[in-house]
């Protein structure tokens, strides 16, 4: 199969929903050799029974548990022998100011988008050095890159993501590894147009809305043509961006 990402294997965690299931539908229309991770396991089926023809494995984990992390990476290398991409998807999303949150809030949000990010980061990249090289995008947030109302677990998550991205890039370059990272604004995944039923919701996404200068929210398959293009080597000279995918909102 010819395409941006012909015959590498790709990793993406939390890929049964949103922003992870558009990436792998992209990658897969584009050659790649997937291994598909989720906490739910239901949910990574129907997204792998979506890609007909492709070459899929599935893993159910969680990226918190470092035992599950590895199992991540290593499927890909079980299967085709090596990673050449991961994208660090996975995370959850709470809308909470500091009052709301609770330690344990703080906790299970770091545990997933912020250990978890770690950990997989960590073991593809024990797997890069020896097979010459990789990519790696995470999911950042513009919510890892400005102040946000409601954000106070979230944000700071999303600002490990932020860092992360530019230390290991720095850390890393010189073996090849390329780290980069995207921070979509606010995004019609499946939690979001759930706020549209949840109380207080529709007047949250009407004020986010407004401030996205392009006027809209944006679509998961807009953040997994920017994933794909840092993914692919069309950007072998870039490491440790953090692109904003945002319609305007950092701009302003």
């Amino acid at each position: 199969m010819g395409g941006r990402l012909a015959g590498k294997a790709a990793v993406i965690t939390g890929a049964a929903r949103g922003i992870g299931r558009a990436t792998a539908e992209l990658f897969a229309a584009e050659g790649a050799r997937l291994v598909l991770t989720d906490v739910d396991g239901a949910a990574l089926d129907a997204a792998h029974r979506a890609l007909p023809g492709a070459e899929v494995r599935t893993v159910v984990g969680d990226v918190s548990v470092a035992e599950d992390a590895e199992t991540m990476i290593s499927a890909a290398v079980d299967a085709y022998g090596r990673i050449d991409v991961l994208v660090a998807n996975a995370g959850v999303i709470p809308l909470q100011n500091v009052l709301e949150a609770t330690p344990e809030d703080w906790d299970r949000v770091m545990a997933v988008d912020g250990r978890g990010m770690f950990l997989t980061c960590k073991y593809a990249i024990e797997w890069m050095i020896g097979s010459g090289g990789g990519s790696i995008v995470c999911l950042s947030s513009i919510s890892g890159l400005a102040g946000q109302a409601d954000q106070a677990v979230y944000g700071p998550a999303k600002f490990v993501a932020t860092g992360l991205t530019k230390h290991l890039a720095v850390e890393w370059a010189a073996r090849g590894i390329r780290v980069n990272a995207v921070a979509p604004g606010t995004i019609r995944t499946d939690r979001v147009r759930a706020l549209a039923d949840e109380p207080g919701g529709p007047e949250y996404l009407e004020a986010i809305v407004a401030q996205h200068p392009m006027a809209r929210l944006g679509e998961p398959e807009e953040v997994a043509r920017a994933i794909l293009f840092l993914a692919s080597d069309e950007a072998s000279f870039i490491t440790g961006a953090v692109l904003p995918v945002d319609g305007g909102y950092l701009a302003r």
